[in-house]
């Protein structure tokens, strides 16, 4: 079974990554385009799936809205990993008082939920997409700090890196040759578990209308908007509900596939 899980991962992701890279090409509809003497109709050959409450074609809005939700998760994976691996670089290769500071600073971010955080960032920075992948990526760094931080130190003490030190190489260029190849893997499983989590909390934040806003296609949006029908076309509520749920599902198997091909050592326990 830990054979196929990989692979299986990796085609779900794809499917659906290539789905929201393509929206623009597959979508049947203009998924803004709104039509009232269409809305609430059944799936038929115009609509696949059928319309929303303002005759909107659903099929149409599930693909943009992959599009939106995975480019909003991709910058979010950007941010986390550019200010993690330089706060946690940082913080192994200069040790002291730098060191100190930089992990104090990670304790007061990782002290507090996630979630809590974003809100208390977004309260901040103010509402918009932009914000708030700013704000979950604040609220997610300090993890992936502190895991590169404990890997550098590690790696300094290893004998290829004291070779290399000892051969005159700057600190830039060990880090370039010697650490991050290293930490690749592991900043891999890392991102691969989160991704899901990011997808919740993305779709969560824009559900409660702090992330795009409406009549823009997002799976957050699609359910906040479709809850006062859920009675009468319940799809409207589920299907957007399904896509997220099959994309964290695909995000955490791919995690746990990567985890298992690249650590073994964390095997069969939790994230």
């Amino acid at each position: 079974m830990r054979r196929i899980l990989l692979p299986l991962a990796v085609a779900l992701v794809a499917l659906l990554l290539g789905a929201a890279l393509l929206a623009p090409w597959i979508a049947p509809n203009d998924p803004e385009a709104t039509d009232i003497a269409r809305r609430l109709l059944p799936p038929s050959a115009g609509n696949w799936l059928g319309t929303d409450h303002l005759g909107r074609d659903l099929l149409s809005r599930l693909l943009w809205g992959a599009r939106a939700s995975f480019g909003a998760v991709a910058a979010i994976l950007v941010l986390v990993l550019a200010l993690g691996c330089a706060v946690g670089t940082l913080a192994g290769m200069a040790g002291g008082v730098v060191d100190a500071v930089l992990m104090r600073v990670c304790d007061a971010f990782m002290t507090v939920p996630t979630l809590v955080l974003a809100l208390f960032m977004i309260g901040a920075l103010g509402t918009g997409i932009a914000n708030v992948v700013v704000a979950i990526a604040l609220s997610h760094w300090a993890w992936y700090a502190r895991l590169v931080r404990g890997l550098t130190l590690s790696l300094r003490q290893r004998e290829h890196i004291l070779a290399a030190r000892v051969a005159g190489l700057s600190r830039l260029a060990i880090l370039r040759r010697h650490v991050l190849p290293v930490l690749a893997g592991q900043l891999a499983v890392l991102a691969s578990l989160d991704l899901g989590h990011w997808m919740l909390h993305l779709a969560g934040l824009s559900f409660l209308g702090l992330g795009l806003a409406p009549p823009a296609p997002e799976w957050g949006i699609m359910i906040n908007d479709a809850r006062p029908f859920f009675r009468t076309a319940p799809m409207l509520v589920l299907l957007p509900g399904a896509a997220i749920l099959l994309t964290v599902m695909a995000f955490n198997l791919l995690g746990d596939a990567l985890r298992d091909r690249l650590d073994p050592a964390l095997r069969g326990h939790a994230h």
